[in-house]
């Protein structure tokens, strides 16, 4: 494993560099504490069409053409993301090019010109961006889940935002956005790969010297409520339902956030896991079922999520909630309990193998978490949980009136759906 190194700068902005043997790769990453989750209302969707902008051009590089073909000249890749509680932007490219990756994220985020006419232009763009989205359920489904969670305020809302509010986007709207979150405070430049350390941090501090610095406005925290089983349905003509039926979890400091990702990895994590042995190989239910934990700074949960015939979808609720019973009354080995840890701890190890893996691991946990866990000291984390805690994290989570189900099919008649049990 790597060991990574952190500097803070006199302007209060954060830097990590994470020097990797064996790899010819390096990838610059800025993350910045932006997302979906800092909006009001009238700005849902405001930080992805900002994300959008930052490809239209800089004083440097004016197009879009010009941006691209820098680095596609040497190869290199570059992306950018916006989520709930952060947004990044990135390039990978063969070590020699290391300092054109940095000029090139640099650039992009303190020169763009964000011009009228290109912000016009990008409305029909993003809204087209919307179309997909809605018509891809097996991924909207995780939008539809996260409105029936949190409802009405930011953590509820989809990240791309109304059509409405795309549409009524102007540049006085990016701009002051722009400059209430992109600030040092709030934003970690990580270099991963074949680098140096001394001479990364000096780069990123004479590419990044005349970032915005000024004092951040936190995001609303999340409010949960939850009495009893909750179920929201999008009526659309599928030709199969996708659902996710799960409850509300732990969030990003809470130290049960390592049983319960070791919880989802039994339930669904890989293809000899419990829901997909019991709902797809044995009853040929589905072909895709999985389980995931996710852990934000405020909130989090444990989700399956399955794509089904729609006069199945009884029928594997039915064997999923029969798992959360069964986990949740201790009826599983140490030996599965092992296998699923062993499971997670190997997967980290391989993902890392990349250096965009290694700085998105880095930056993530310092713009986040309350301290940065090295891949050992995660990897400890999740070998130190037992069966009992296990078992006492799922009867916590596994009760009725934690239950939620989202779904996407042809269904008008959501009463049937309302007795989920467990």
């Amino acid at each position: 494993m790597n060991n990574y190194n952190k500097k803070t700068f006199n302007n209060d902005l954060r830097t990590i560099t994470v020097p990797m043997e064996h790899t010819q790769a390096a990838t610059v990453l800025v993350m910045i504490g932006a997302g979906a989750k800092y909006e009001q209302e009238e700005q849902n969707g405001l930080s992805h069409f900002l994300e959008h902008m930052f490809f239209k051009g800089t004083e440097k590089r004016p197009s879009t053409l010009e941006l691209a073909s820098v680095l596609d000249k040497v190869g290199g890749e570059y992306n950018a993301f916006t989520g709930k509680e952060v947004t990044g932007y990135w390039a990978k490219v063969d070590n020699r090019h290391l300092d054109l990756a940095l000029d090139w994220v640099s650039d992009i985020l303190l020169n763009s010109k964000f011009e009228s006419e290109e912000i016009q232009n990008e409305k029909g763009v993003i809204l087209e961006e919307l179309n997909m989205y809605l018509d891809t359920p097996m991924q909207y489904i995780e939008d539809l889940w996260e409105k029936l969670l949190y409802g009405d305020q930011p953590a509820g809302r989809l990240t791309i935002g109304s059509r409405e509010n795309i549409k009524s986007f102007d540049r006085e709207q990016l701009i002051e956005y722009l400059n209430n979150h992109y600030l040092a405070e709030n934003s970690v430049v990580t270099i991963a790969g074949d680098v140096e350390v001394s001479d990364s941090q000096q780069k990123v501090k004479d590419a990044f010297e005349d970032i915005d610095t000024g004092t951040l406005k936190d995001k609303p925290a999340v409010k949960e409520e939850q009495e009893k089983p909750q179920t929201l349905i999008r009526q659309k003509d599928t030709d199969q339902t996708h659902l996710i039926v799960g409850t509300r979890g732990y969030d990003l400091f809470s130290p049960k956030r390592f049983a319960q990702s070791v919880l989802a990895t039994m339930l669904g994590g890989n293809m000899s896991s419990r829901l997909f042995i019991e709902v797809r190989e044995k009853r040929g239910l589905c072909y895709y079922i999985e389980c995931s934990s996710e852990t934000k700074t405020d909130s989090g949960y444990l989700a399956v999520k399955a794509g089904l015939d729609h006069d199945e979808i009884n029928q594997a609720l039915e064997v999923i909630l029969n798992e959360f019973k069964e986990i949740r009354e201790g009826n599983f080995s140490e030996e599965e309990l092992q296998k699923a840890k062993d499971y997670l701890k190997g997967n980290l190890v391989l993902n890392l193998e990349a250096s965009d893996e290694q700085a998105t691991f880095y930056a993530s946990q310092e713009l986040l978490a309350d301290g940065v866990l090295t891949p050992e000291q995660k990897i400890k984390k999740i070998e130190q949980v037992s069966k009992e805690e296990l078992q006492s994290v799922a009867q916590e989570l596994f009760q009725s009136k934690n239950l939620n189900l989202a779904l996407i099919g042809p269904h008008e008649d959501k009463d049937k759906f309302e007795s989920l049990k467990l």
